[in-house]
């Protein structure tokens, strides 16, 4: 499991995979990351605190993702974390947070003092795609309350069942209404949710245009961005 990692290519960034408490959902049926957190918090603070003091201030951006959301982090890490934004001079996070945790985003704003990109995994804006097939547990009007809440969104491309309408739907809604995004192309993992290759491959066909878009990060695997393993979060 590779824990820290540069992300060289759009919106420079150094990138680090910790361990937190487990997911506050925890029900998403196509994710098996979740099987990386760890309920021994004192474990996870002496763990974290080894692979942050990796980070350089490089790029004066870090991302810092888990298995679940910034607020399972322990305060120990996120006050290490703090530590080095002040000493490393660090200018921009990137947090993961699930839908559930979207009133409570200030308090991270509030603790840093640093603007802070939050990224939350929709998956599709399909309703019945994202929360009875996906399991998701996020529900909302539609992509103009996401965006009140969240810069950047990420998307999940590539499940049977999926189809082209959903999709081009989907980037529509990515390229209107946010900042930044991330469209995840699933990766064959542990659990029952299947891969659809067509799919895959229609959507290269017709959505590579989107790794020349500034803000756009497409993993086409998922360990493009240099930390995990083969597993899909």
């Amino acid at each position: 499991m590779i824990r820290y990692s540069l992300v060289t290519q759009k919106n420079p960034r150094e990138i680090v995979l910790l361990k937190a408490s487990p997911c506050i959902w925890g029900h998403c049926s196509f994710c098996d990351y979740i099987d990386d957190n760890s309920t021994d918090i004192n474990s996870n603070i002496l763990f974290n605190e080894n692979i942050l003091k990796k980070v350089t201030g490089k790029y004066k951006t870090l991302e810092i993702i888990n298995s679940g959301s910034c607020f399972e982090l322990p305060i120990e890490t996120l006050e290490y974390i703090k530590s080095i934004v002040v000493s490393k001079h660090i200018k921009k996070l990137f947090f993961e947070s699930h839908w559930l945790y979207k009133d409570r985003l200030h308090e991270m704003d509030d603790f840093f003092k640093v603007p802070i990109i939050f990224k939350c995994g929709i998956e599709t804006f399909d309703h019945n795609f994202r929360n009875k097939v996906l399991r998701k547990g996020a529900v909302f009007s539609g992509p103009a309350e996401v965006a009140k809440y969240f810069k950047s969104i990420c998307l999940l491309v590539g499940i049977k069942g999926q189809t082209t309408e959903m999709i081009k739907k989907d980037i529509e809604y990515l390229l209107k209404y946010f900042q930044y995004g991330c469209v995840n192309i699933f990766t064959q993992n542990s659990t029952s949710i299947e891969r659809d290759e067509k799919l895959i491959n229609w959507f290269k066909e017709n959505y590579s245009f989107l790794d020349e878009e500034k803000n756009i990060e497409v993993l086409w695997n998922n360990t493009d961005f240099g930390v995990g393993t083969i597993c899909n979060s």
